[in-house]
C-alpha cells in the first residue's frame, strides 16, 4: 500500500470518529420524563375545600375550608382545622405520581376488581378536593397484599392506580384528627389589653402604644414585669388541648366547673374582645388537667393545669420586680445620707466627687448603677401610701436617698438635667432584715434585703478611684522599709540592680524587688474602708507598723503603711491622698512579695 492510500484511510477513519462523537454530544436521544403526576391540575396553594368520606354508612363526613387564608372545619363541627396537617396532604397529593396503573380493560376482566381493590362504595374512602377552577374526587381502597401500597380511583376516569400507603397516613379518619389543639392563636399586635378574672380578684395589663411596654392599670397603675408577661402568654399560646369533651352548645356548664369559672384570661384591642379562655375544675381523679373552652363557643376540652400556675398567682406577680430600670444613660446621682455627696460625669467615662472633687472609680461608678438597676423588690409593702404613714418605714426623713439624673439638650441647645428616679430609703424598729423603699414617682412603699441595702455607698471615699498612684520603676531612687522600729533603704542604680545603702544590712534579690516595685508603683486598693485620722487605731495602725516609702528622682514621694488583718484576709492599707489618710484592703499577692522582698528581716 502506498503512502497517499494510507493517508486516505486516516483521514476516512479520523471523520468517522469525529461524526460518532458529534452525533453522541449533540443527537443522543433525550432521557425520558419522570412518571406522570396523578393529579397534574391540582395546586395545593389554591384548594379552597376538602371534602373525606370515611368508609363505612356511620362515619361522620369531615369538611374543611380555607378560610381568610386559614383552614376551618365545618363539618361535623365548626371549629380550627390544623392547617400544617392539611397542607401536608395536599403537598402529598400535589405531588403524587402512580406506582402502578391498572387500565380500565384489567378491571373489566375482573368481574370482583372493585371488591378486591375495596373500591366500592362501602369499602373506600372518598376525598373531594375542589379550587376555583378545578374540582376532583379520589376513593381510596384497600391495601396491596404486602400491605405497603393502596388502590385508588379517580371518579369519572375509567381505571385505577396503585399509589405509597403513605397517603392513608395523611387521611383522617374522625373530625378530632384535624381538629387544632391550641387554644390561643393571637398575633403580635393583635390586643393591646389582657384582663385577668382569678376567682373575686380582677387585674389588667395594657400596652402602652408610645413605649412599646405593659403596665398594671387595675387594680392600680404601676410598673409591669415585662418578661412575666411574655412568658405567659407564651405558655397559653403553646399550651394544646389533651381531649375535646363536648360540642353541645346546650350542654351544663356547672359539672365543669365552667358556670362561674374560677379563672377567666381575656384579650382586646381596644375595646373588641379578640379571644377569651375560661378554665374551670378538673376531671374526676384527674388533678393534673383542667376543663376549659374559648368563651363564645361551645366546645369544653381538657388542659393540662400547670401551665396555668402564673395565671392563677397574685397581681403582684405582674408588677415589676425591679425598683427602677434605667433605659436612658446616667449622666449624674446625688447622694444624700449622713455625708451628701453627688458624682458628675466628666468626658467620657470619668467620673468625679463632689463636693470634695476628686476622681471617681469607674468600675465602681458603673458597679452602683448596676446594683441600682438590679435591686430586686422583696416585697410589695403597701399600695397607697400618704404622708403621715411614712414614719412607721423610716421614710419621712429617710436614711439615705439616691437621686438619679439624665441630661437633655433644649430646643436653646442648653443641657439641663431631668431625674430618672429619686429613691428612700428608710427603716423601722420592728422588721430587721428588710430596707423600706419607695420612688417618689409613686405612692408604692417596698422593701428590698438587708444585704442589697449594704451594697449601696453612703460615703463618698468608697468610690475613690483606686489607683493609689502611678509612675514608673525607672523612676524610683530608693525604696526606705520602716518595720518595727527598724529601718532599710535600698538603692536603685538601674535595671534590675539594686543595693543596699550604707547602715543598712542583709541580703536582697534584685530582679524580686525590681518586679514588686514596679507593680507597688502602680498599686490599687481592693476597696476603701475608711478615710480618715481617727480610724488608724480601728484598722490595726501603730508606730511601728510596717511602712514602704518610695523616693523618686523629682524629689516627691509615696508613702504605703500597713496594719491589720481584714475579715477578707487581705491586708488593711493606709496612704496619704490630697492630706487624707485614706485606708483600704490591699491585694493579697502583692502584699505578700512586698512582706518577702521589701521589709526589713528580724535581726538585721
Amino acid at each position: 500500500m502506498n503512502a497517499r492510500a494510507t493517508w486516505t484511510w486516516l483521514i476516512v477513519a479520523a471523520s468517522l470518529l469525529a461524526f460518532i462523537l458529534i452525533n453522541h454530544r449533540y443527537a443522543s436521544p433525550r432521557s425520558q420524563a419522570g412518571p406522570a403526576r396523578l393529579l397534574p391540575q391540582l395546586r395545593a396553594d389554591a384548594v379552597t375545600s376538602l371534602q373525606v368520606r370515611p368508609p363505612g354508612t356511620n362515619q361522620l363526613e369531615i369538611h374543611a375550608q380555607r378560610v381568610e387564608g386559614a383552614w376551618q372545619l365545618t363539618e361535623p363541627v365548626h371549629y380550627p382545622a390544623q392547617g400544617i396537617k392539611i397542607a401536608q396532604l395536599l403537598a402529598y397529593l400535589e405531588k403524587l405520581t402512580p406506582a402502578t396503573t391498572i387500565t380500565a380493560a384489567e378491571i373489566r376482566a375482573r368481574p370482583t376488581a372493585e371488591e378486591e381493590f375495596g373500591l366500592t362504595s362501602l369499602q373506600a374512602a372518598s376525598l373531594i378536593l375542589s379550587q376555583p377552577d378545578y374540582r376532583v374526587q379520589l376513593l381510596l381502597g384497600a391495601r396491596t397484599a404486602p400491605g405497603d401500597q393502596v388502590f385508588i380511583q379517580i371518579v369519572g376516569q375509567e381505571g385505577a392506580f396503585v399509589v405509597d400507603a403513605e397517603l392513608l397516613n395523611l387521611v383522617p379518619r374522625a373530625a378530632v384528627e384535624w381538629r387544632d389543639t391550641s387554644i390561643l392563636a393571637l398575633k403580635p399586635g393583635a390586643y393591646n389589653l389582657i384582663t385577668v378574672t382569678n376567682g373575686a380578684k380582677v387585674f389588667e395589663l395594657e400596652l402602652d402604644a408610645a413605649t412599646g411596654l405593659w403596665r398594671l392599670v387595675r387594680p392600680f397603675p404601676a410598673r409591669a414585669h415585662q418578661a412575666r408577661i411574655r412568658e405567659s402568654v407564651e405558655v397559653l399560646q403553646a399550651l394544646q388541648v389533651q381531649s375535646f369533651v363536648s360540642d353541645d352548645p346546650a350542654a351544663d356548664l356547672e359539672p365543669f366547673g365552667l358556670q362561674s369559672p374560677p379563672l377567666q384570661i381575656a384579650f382586646r384591642q381596644g375595646t373588641n374582645l379578640v379571644g377569651a379562655l375560661q378554665f374551670g375544675a378538673s376531671p374526676t381523679n384527674q388533678p393534673g388537667l383542667v376543663f376549659g373552652r374559648r368563651l363564645g363557643a361551645p366546645t369544653i376540652f381538657t388542659v393540662l393545669t400547670d401551665p396555668l400556675t402564673a395565671w392563677r398567682a397574685s397581681f403582684n406577680e405582674f408588677r415589676d420586680p425591679h425598683l427602677v430600670a434605667l433605659t436612658d444613660p446616667v449622666d449624674a446621682v446625688e447622694v444624700r445620707s449622713e455625708t451628701p455627696f453627688s458624682l458628675e460625669q466628666q468626658e467620657g467615662d470619668q467620673w468625679r466627687v463632689l463636693p470634695a472633687g476628686f476622681r471617681a472609680d469607674p468600675d465602681l461608678v458603673r458597679e452602683l448603677l448596676g446594683t441600682l438597676s438590679g435591686l430586686q423588690i422583696a416585697q410589695f409593702v403597701k399600695d397607697v401610701v400618704t404622708e403621715p404613714d411614712l414614719p412607721a418605714y423610716g421614710l419621712a426623713a429617710p436614711l439615705r436617698q439616691f437621686v438619679l439624673k439624665t441630661s437633655v439638650t433644649n430646643a436653646a441647645g442648653l443641657k439641663t438635667n431631668v431625674v430618672l428616679a429619686d429613691l428612700h430609703f428608710g427603716v423601722s424598729t420592728n422588721q430587721t432584715d428588710r430596707v423600706y423603699v419607695r420612688r417618689t414617682d409613686e405612692s408604692f412603699v417596698y422593701a428590698i434585703t438587708t444585704a442589697d441595702f449594704l451594697r449601696l455607698p453612703a460615703a463618698p471615699w468608697q468610690l475613690r478611684e483606686r489607683r493609689l498612684w502611678d509612675f514608673q520603676v525607672t523612676n524610683v531612687a530608693s525604696v526606705v522599709i520602716r518595720q518595727d522600729g527598724r529601718t532599710r533603704k535600698i538603692l536603685h542604680r538601674g535595671a534590675h540592680d539594686w543595693s543596699l545603702a550604707p547602715g543598712s544590712q542583709g541580703v536582697i534579690n534584685d530582679l524580686a524587688i525590681e518586679e514588686t516595685v514596679r507593680a507597688l508603683a502602680r498599686a490599687s486598693a481592693a476597696v476603701w474602708v475608711a478615710c480618715g485620722e481617727e480610724y488608724r487605731a480601728r484598722y490595726g495602725f501603730t508606730t511601728n507598723s510596717h511602712q514602704i516609702t518610695l523616693e523618686l528622682k523629682t524629689g516627691a514621694t509615696a508613702t504605703i503603711e500597713f496594719g491589720g488583718e481584714a475579715p477578707s484576709q487581705y491586708q488593711y492599707a493606709a496612704v496619704t491622698l490630697d492630706g487624707q489618710l485614706w485606708i483600704c484592703e490591699f491585694p493579697w499577692l502583692l502584699y505578700r512579695d512586698i512582706v518577702s522582698y521589701l521589709s526589713v528581716p528580724p535581726g538585721v
